[in-house]
């Protein structure tokens, strides 16, 4: 077998064990079996350009190219369904369609899964692009991100039509959307309400790498095209499910509408055992040709309408508030309930967020409220019943000292938040802290996770970031849950960061306001610690996207004796405070002054490198177009809306090659 022979056979390999995997739960070989055949076929495909496949399993993984989001025009236009959430509605609509056809007909019955719509077009069995419901007329392309959903086969099997359209919907499951917000959560990053937010945010994200990291999951339910293999929608779905598509098992086919209720009363309470959010039932009269038959409205197709669960709601009593105190000082109240049994788990908290929704509820100690599961995963109080008052206590007010340290809590101006402001002696914020010095995309100190830091703040040796180079490895090994192994990784990781480049020891330092673009803006605008740690608030404000608020909070940090002598010591242990000769020289003012937008998908650097020339040679990075744009740098695909701004207010374009002859020159 030549390498050619080789690379498809290993390509036809590992589609059917992603087949296997992720669409029939049913593996036949290890993760380390897969991962070593994977590898094998990178290696063959990097030695042989010339077998290049776009669908190749490779490709899946995502690349840091990214793209403005192409417009593209539906074959077919992708209509919404209507809603009701009456099951005498869903009758009405049975009878409707009864008098419609004047014959016998027959209804699917599917889950409503809630996520984010797609439509998937294979030709001769290749998937050749994905495209979002967008309007309804035209979607955005997101091929490149959706090929990174291992569910979603690249190519299809079996006895497929040679141009077929197969919709649905891409899922963010529970396990992922749970671990995810719990790490935004550590990072003090606003959480995602539900999974339908999160798949949507994710599938528009500007980085396939990134997109592959989140594991989203897809189930398909509609096929279009001229050449079906059926009439019936249902014979349809379950020949896509024989070319490898992803189709749900738990659609039904029902001959009355007796039979329809009865799916729908026992989905309404089965769905909260399945991996994925479901948000209603969706009925679909099965043979197309009534489709055709019944037509459609304005709006939507008579032949089919969406029921929607009511959102479930419980009744139980508020005890008491406490009051959670984060990385930044903010201060979150927490309502601690009766506990209740809601979207099949038991409620005993609920976050009431800030001082002015708890003004806005009136509520009361031993008050009766409503809580639901926002996305049926974030309790929340929607109300109070105030007719239920009867021995209620005091009105809750937002306390006034941190409860954590006893500090007085300050309001910014414009901020629903308050926060106490004492970073330096608040455990939980000390904590916060030093869990955010050494996150991945800070210091990326392995083996110091949240309980670590925990065990090691409890036992005195840890009080703040500095003390992390302090670590003995005797001291950690003594200690429950680490031992002589760990202690050495944690010690091997923190020798290992003092190469983290500067503008990453900056944003771990976790100045408020200053994420990590900033920090970087910073570090390149001003070049070292010192000059940040005397920098005026005027003279932060010149650098790009430093406003007042962050420039008083830069300022404010270096004031404060106990952040300036963490500083000294991390850099008498030797992590960088300055940027790196090689950036420093290899910075310039030849674009000084420019502003650049950069659209489109490109051939000899990626998005993020363009990013960083612009930055290093003195231009400043913006995203939409104005009459205060310079130049844009265009790549294939430029996004449309862009185009014709920029040809409006005659903004000049250039390709990627003017663009490198300009930092030549």
């Amino acid at each position: 077998m030549n390498e050619q022979q080789q690379i498809e056979a290993l390509r036809r390999e590992l589609e059917q064990h992603n087949y296997n995997y992720y669409v029939l739960s049913s593996p036949t070989i290890t993760d380390k079996e897969f991962d070593d055949m994977m590898h094998r076929l990178q290696e063959l495909e990097a030695a042989h350009p010339e077998c290049y496949d776009p669908n190749s399993p490779t490709q899946r993984v995502g690349s840091d190219l990214t793209k403005e989001f192409a417009q593209v025009e539906h074959r077919y236009p992708m209509l919404s369904l209507a809603n009701t959430y009456s099951e005498a509605e869903v009758r009405d609509w049975y009878e409707r369609v009864r008098k419609g056809l004047n014959e016998s007909f027959d209804v699917v019955c599917e889950l409503k899964y809630d996520g984010t719509s797609i439509s998937l077009w294979y030709e001769q069995g290749k998937l050749l692009r994905a495209v979002t419901r967008g309007d309804g007329v035209k979607g955005d392309d997101v091929t490149a991100n959706v090929k990174t959903i291992r569910s979603i086969p690249l190519r299809l099997q079996g006895d497929y039509p040679l141009q077929v359209e197969i919709r649905g919907e891409v899922l963010m499951p529970w396990a992922v959307f749970e671990a995810l917000n719990k790490e935004r959560e550590a990072q003090e990053e606003p959480l995602f309400a539900n999974p339908r937010n999160a798949a949507s945010g994710t599938i528009k994200l500007q980085n396939p790498a990134l997109v592959a990291e989140r594991n989203l999951d897809a189930y398909l339910y509609y096929v279009l095209g001229e050449n079906l293999p059926s009439d019936l929608h249902s014979e349809n779905l379950m020949a896509a499910r024989s070319w490898g598509i992803k189709v749900s098992e738990n659609f039904r086919v029902c001959h009355s509408v007796d039979e329809i209720m009865e799916y729908i009363a026992y989905w309404d309470a089965e769905r909260k055992n399945l991996p994925v959010a479901t948000d209603g039932i969706v009925l679909k009269v099965n043979s197309l040709r009534q489709q055709r038959t019944l037509g459609l409205t304005a709006k939507s197709p008579r032949w089919a309408i969406a029921y929607k669960f009511q959102a479930e709601q419980a009744c139980t009593r508020l005890n008491s508030v406490s009051y959670q105190v984060g990385r930044t000082g903010a201060v979150t109240p927490v309502a601690n309930l009766d506990p209740v049994q809601l979207s099949g788990t038991v409620v005993k908290r609920a976050s009431l967020h800030n001082a002015d929704i708890i003004a806005s509820l009136d509520l009361h100690i031993g008050d009766m409220v409503y809580v639901e599961k926002g996305g049926e995963i974030i309790p929340k109080i929607t109300g109070v019943d105030k007719d239920a008052r009867l021995l209620i206590g005091d009105k809750v007010t937002f306390i006034k000292k941190c409860p954590e340290c006893g500090a007085e809590l300050i309001r910014y101006e414009g901020e629903a938040a308050h926060y106490c402001p004492n970073e330096a002696a608040c455990p939980p914020q000390i904590k916060g802290k030093i869990e955010h010095f050494v996150a991945r995309k800070a210091m990326d100190i392995d083996g110091l996770g949240t309980e670590t830091i925990a065990l090691l703040y409890e036992n005195g040796l840890l009080h703040n970031m500095a003390d992390i180079y302090d670590l003995k490895v005797p001291d950690l090994a003594r200690l429950e849950r680490l031992g002589l192994k760990s202690a050495q990784n944690i010690k091997r990781a923190c020798e290992a960061s003092r190469n983290v480049p500067f503008e990453r020891v900056l944003f771990a330092l976790g100045i408020r306001f200053v994420g990590e673009t900033t920090a970087k803006k910073i570090a390149y605008a001003l070049h070292d610690i010192d000059r940040i740690m005397s920098a005026t608030v005027e003279e932060l404000m010149t650098v790009d996207e430093v406003g007042e608020r962050i420039a008083r909070s830069v300022v404010e940090y270096f004031s404060q004796p106990v952040n300036r002598e963490i500083v000294e010591r991390l850099r008498a242990y030797g992590l960088q405070m300055a940027l790196s000769e090689e950036k420093l020289a290899s910075r310039t003012e030849k674009l000084q002054g420019l502003s650049i937008v950069i659209s489109g998908t490109f051939a000899l650097h990626s998005r993020e490198e363009y990013k960083e020339m612009i930055e290093r040679n003195g231009g400043k990075n913006v995203g939409s177009v104005s009459s205060k744009t310079d130049y844009i740098l265009a790549g294939e695909n430029m996004g449309p809306a862009k185009l014709e701004k920029a040809q409006k207010l005659g903004v000049k374009i250039i390709d990627e090659q003017q663009f490198l002859q300009m930092l030549e020159e």
